[in-house]
């Protein structure tokens, strides 16, 4: 049997085992050329609702190049160690010389295609975080805009109204604290963390979100199924300031959060966005040469684990900050989560577009020369998918 009818024969099983992580298969034929530079842009950046649809595409796409990529990409996913244990699933399948069909030819049954979808959709909770609780959990804003010798953060309040209007349309309860000190924004997140003694909140002048503005908190916070905090303000290298000038780590906010089996959160996707510079030197562009336009909780998990960290720029330089439109990192982030979770994109996929679409703008009229990338690192388990609520 020739490599391309093997694909075709295996083509269902396939599909199922690669969907434990379709941007590892993505970037393995990619590093492998088994497809071109504009074919794995293409495939990144494709509008499907779900990881199968992903990488259906990218399964036809290397069937559609013919024999020998066939054979190639047989290859990779045999000899391959990493793929062997990122796709365990994979060792089931006879994909030397035989057609692997698990079922009879009268596979197209209804009854078949009931269990097909069953288990596709088990699947797909299985790699994704489920945010079942209402509201889906508190995002916390921590906006510093007034600073000592009279300093003052100008648009710094318009990201937090951008940021209060998206996720509360995402379901999220949002809550925000001004002008806070490093040792009053230590302490402010460690409640958060917690709640176990709601009445320190008071000390924080904690307001919340009510849909045109923020007003006096009404009720107790609860955490839900999924934790945002948003942090505006200066910052140096892998720190952020408080509104008096003092430095706090962005390693220790994170690990405030981390799991621990008194948390309310372990298991739980935290989402960390901070808008803050993380040093004094401007980025500069260079010309690209090959631009082409076109839960279950039964077994322990590490203490730091379903983390994402999104920060404004990359370690010593700047981020920019409009005087009355807000920075270009949150205007962005809001804008593609306002595109892109409707259309149920994971949020990584999306804080990728923000990474293109902030690294192209320009700070100067001279190209080049003022730049500005935002940073992306993550230790989430699962997808994460934030969906719009409708009251």
């Amino acid at each position: 049997m020739s490599a391309k009818d093997t694909v075709i024969c295996n083509k269902i099983a396939i599909q199922t085992a690669l969907c434990a992580d379709r941007r590892f298969i993505l970037n393995k034929v990619h590093e492998k050329n088994l497809i071109t530079q504009r074919e794995y842009n293409n495939l990144k950046n494709i509008n499907k609702e779900d990881e199968e649809g992903h990488v259906i595409e990218l399964v036809d796409k290397i069937i559609n190049k013919g024999e020998d990529t066939c054979q190639a990409f047989l290859d990779l996913l045999q000899t391959d160690e990493n793929i062997k244990l990122t796709y365990p699933e994979l060792k089931n399948l006879q994909l030397n010389n035989s057609c692997f069909l698990p079922n009879p030819v009268q596979a197209c049954s209804s009854d078949t295609s009931d269990v097909l979808s069953r288990e596709s959709k088990r699947r797909k909770e299985d790699l994704q975080y489920q945010l079942n609780s209402q509201p889906t959990g508190l995002c916390v804003i921590m906006n510093n805009e007034n600073f000592m010798q009279n300093k003052t953060r100008s648009g710094t309040n318009k990201d937090a109204q951008s940021l209060a209007e998206v996720f509360s349309w995402l379901g999220f309860r949002v809550l925000m604290c001004k002008d806070q000190t490093k040792d009053q924004m230590d302490r402010a997140l460690k409640c958060f963390a917690s709640l176990s003694d709601l009445s320190q909140l008071q000390e924080f002048s904690v307001k919340e979100w009510s849909g045109s503005g923020f007003t006096d908190l009404q009720q107790a916070p609860k955490h839900g199924d999924a934790f945002i905090c948003c942090i505006l303000s200066h910052g140096e290298e892998g720190v952020v300031f408080g509104c008096d000038d003092e430095a706090l780590s962005i390693k220790q906010i994170t690990r405030t959060f981390k799991a621990s089996n008194r948390s309310a959160l372990t298991g739980k996707p935290k989402m960390f966005l901070i808008q803050a510079c993380q040093g004094g030197n401007i980025q500069c562009g260079v010309l690209c040469k090959d631009l082409q336009a076109d839960d279950c909780h039964s077994l322990p998990i590490p203490e730091e684990a379903d983390v994402l960290v999104a920060i404004a720029t990359v370690e010593d330089h700047v981020s920019f900050r409009h005087r009355i439109d807000g920075s270009w990192f949150v205007q962005s982030v809001c804008q593609q989560l306002k595109e892109g979770c409707p259309r149920g994109e994971d949020i990584v996929t999306i804080l990728h577009r923000v990474n293109n679409e902030v690294g192209q703008k320009e700070a100067s009229r001279e190209p080049g020369t003022a730049k500005q990338m935002p940073q992306v690192r993550f230790t989430l388990m699962k997808t994460l998918v934030l969906s719009p609520h409708h009251n």
